[in-house]
């Protein structure tokens, strides 16, 4: 009994530090993580992406685990899913 009254004092702010992890590392990483998953299931023929590498390309068709994708008129070629940074929206 007197190891746990003396041990749990010191272990009490390493449990808080973990606390604060989650919830301010932790967690919104796995909301952002749920949040881009969702993006690319919803992604179909036609729309616009950006990719991790900066480019805005076209969708041609949903494969598994790649886009064919169009980069202008006359070339054409595959996106892994995890290169699609976000989807882009015309601004105009």
């Amino acid at each position: 009994m007197e190891f746990i009254s003396k041990t749990l004092p010191q272990l009490l702010p390493f449990a808080f530090l973990i606390a604060i992890m989650y919830f301010v590392i932790i967690r919104p990483q796995q909301k952002q993580a749920k949040k881009h998953a969702d993006m690319l299931a919803t992604l179909a023929k036609g729309n616009k992406v950006v990719t991790t590498g900066g480019l805005i390309v076209e969708i041609k068709k949903v494969e598994e685990n790649f886009f064919a994708v169009k980069f202008n008129n006359d070339v054409e070629g595959r996106l892994v899913k995890d290169a699609v940074a976000r989807k882009y929206e015309d601004e105009a």
